[in-house]
């Protein structure tokens, strides 16, 4: 049956950024699917793991900067002998810093450059290379947005970044699809989260927005669950290097 594909139990997710918004959303989905979770977190999501273990799922919490790589091989190490396995990375971690390209700070691009695709690439490769070892494959879902197809404006570190994860995700397929990997990513469109905050207060670009919106609406994390649990499982084991836009149909305007 076509419905056993979706089915991800006894599958163990590593999810980064999921304390809050997109991430928790993710993280709840993939539970909801069958998942345990292993949390790569600043902070402590108390929510999610509260959400994800009413489902009787298991929750791990590994604190972490994600700003810097070199807890990489640790998390790893903790979350292998833990669980035993990972089948599924959802690189979903991100930061985004506004000024105008004339003003933009070295800082500021550095920042958002080293969590958003320095370090999105070597925890994948940090992965790819468990997988590899595990023998089994498994798979590697990167977290892009609408600006890895769009310039936007005031957040140029973020768009490099953005479009970076779109290129690398199709790199990473190419080399890694002969050991069974699969490497795909979502672009998220206009989310109620809180990198969009400014932008929903803001009364005219928020109308602005929603008026470009097929849907006439924000997304929810709600919404990113079906797409995650599609690429993480058996029915996208022939999709690979692919970035999945789930934006209400922005894009289409």
């Amino acid at each position: 049956m076509i419905l056993n594909f979706f089915d991800l139990k006894g599958k163990v997710a590593l999810i980064t950024g999921c304390n809050t918004g997109l991430g928790q959303g993710i993280a709840v989905g993939l539970a909801q699917a069958g998942c345990d979770i292993i949390g790569v977190n600043r902070s402590d999501p108390h929510e999610t793991m509260n959400e994800v273990t009413r489902l009787g799922r298991r929750f791990l919490n590994l604190k972490a900067d994600l700003g810097k790589i070199d807890a990489i091989p640790s998390l790893l190490e903790t979350a292998v002998r833990e669980f035993g396995k990972i089948d599924i990375l959802v690189n979903n971690a991100g930061i985004i810093r506004r000024e105008d390209a004339l003003n933009f700070s070295e800082k500021d691009w550095d920042d958002v450059m080293d969590v958003n695709i320095k370090t999105l690439f070597f925890m994948a490769q940090a992965v790819a290379k468990q997988y590899v070892s595990q023998g089994t494959g498994g798979k590697i879902i990167n977290i892009a947005s609408m600006l890895s197809f769009q310039g936007g404006i005031r957040v140029p570190s973020y768009t490099a970044s953005k479009s970076a994860v779109l290129g690398i995700t199709r790199l990473l397929a190419n080399e890694w699809g002969q050991y069974g990997i699969n490497v795909n990513a979502i672009a998220p469109g206009y989310m109620v989260t809180n990198n969009t905050q400014q932008l929903r207060t803001n009364e005219e670009r928020n109308q602005q927005i929603l008026e470009r919106i097929p849907a006439g609406r924000w997304g929810s994390p709600e919404d990113i669950m079906g797409p995650i649990v599609f690429l993480a499982s058996a029915a996208s084991d022939y999709v690979n290097g692919y970035t999945l836009a789930v934006d209400g149909g922005w894009l289409a305007r």
